[in-house]
């Protein structure tokens, strides 16, 4: 029976530096791959080809997996076998030539400015629920950070006099500046509310939940469907979704797009060059909804 090298694990996160979220996906997948392999009767990493890995892909892809599914999994599959071949736990590697499935790039969903004024005026203020979420809401649009980096933000992060967080990712660490709506809401927070939810007065994360815990991605995940729902917003939203409409808003107004990467911390600018693009789509809709001769 194959079983799962629980040092690919200590590799993960000590040579590739990835990130929780990224070792858990890549636990999944293989667990998922292994336990394809056991119903085909394998049970020796050696007897794995690249039909057997085909095969798997022609799998996935017969379970109506998305194209962006199969390539992360086959991307896990390939950096487990590599860790496997270059501590000798395999004669062979067999996922070296293997094909990863083209992945259709689909448009990030941008809200309108109106949708997103919707939106962050849900939350009651008039509760301390109300005002901790209305903080995060705010600030994850304010700033564009990605939802791991909000619930990992710690009180020392926070520079209100100064207006900026500080934020750390993947070893890299961004300098954002924060605007006036943002710095009430979390002054509001920090000076009414968080101490309404901590247990532990050494607690160092800002955002916490009822319990007193760090929040989670699944926290905010409901809390942000949640307040969606109550502004009528009749649009898949999802944390990102401010992350996207805050650079789109940004580059719509004005913004250079260096500055914008910068900010999104994004490592190449052909990745924040999309929201240029769809700014000029939309100009071109506009123009040609409200020219009269257009």
């Amino acid at each position: 029976m194959l079983a799962y090298d629980c040092e690919f694990l200590t590799f993960l996160t000590n040579t590739k530096h990835a990130s929780k979220n990224t070792i858990l996906s890549y636990k999944r997948d293989i667990i998922n791959f292994l336990s394809y392999l056991e119903q085909c009767g394998i049970d020796d990493f050696n007897n794995i080809s690249k039909v057997t890995l085909s095969a798997y892909t022609h799998y996935l892809q017969n379970c109506q997996k998305a194209s962006s599914t199969i390539s992360r999994n086959i991307a896990s599959i390939r950096c487990y076998f590599s860790f496997l071949y270059s501590n000798n736990k395999i004669k062979s590697n067999p996922t070296s030539d293997i094909q990863t499935p083209k992945v259709d790039k689909k448009s990030p969903e941008i809200l309108s400015v109106e949708s997103i004024n919707k939106l962050l005026s849900q939350p009651d203020l008039s509760t301390n629920k109300g005002i901790r979420d209305s903080a995060m809401l705010e600030l994850l649009y304010a700033t564009g950070i990605c939802v791991s980096e909000l619930i990992s933000l710690t009180i020392s992060d926070i520079n209100l006099n100064l207006e900026f967080i500080r934020c750390s990712s993947k070893n890299k660490t961004r300098v954002i500046p924060i605007g006036s709506k943002s710095v009430e809401a979390l002054n509001r927070y920090i000076k009414y509310s968080r101490n309404t939810f901590i247990k532990n007065n050494e607690e160092t994360i800002l955002f916490v939940n009822r319990n007193g815990y760090p929040m989670t991605r699944q926290g905010f995940w409901k809390i942000i469907k949640d307040y969606s729902k109550k502004a009528c917003i009749n649009k898949e939203i999802t944390p990102h979704t401010l992350r996207h409409s805050f650079a789109a808003h940004l580059i719509e107004n004005g913004a250079d797009i260096q500055s914008v990467q910068e900010m999104l911390g994004h490592s190449y600018i052909s990745t924040t060059q999309i929201y240029a693009k769809l700014s000029k789509s939309r100009l071109k809709e506009v123009y040609s909804k409200t020219h009269p001769r257009a």
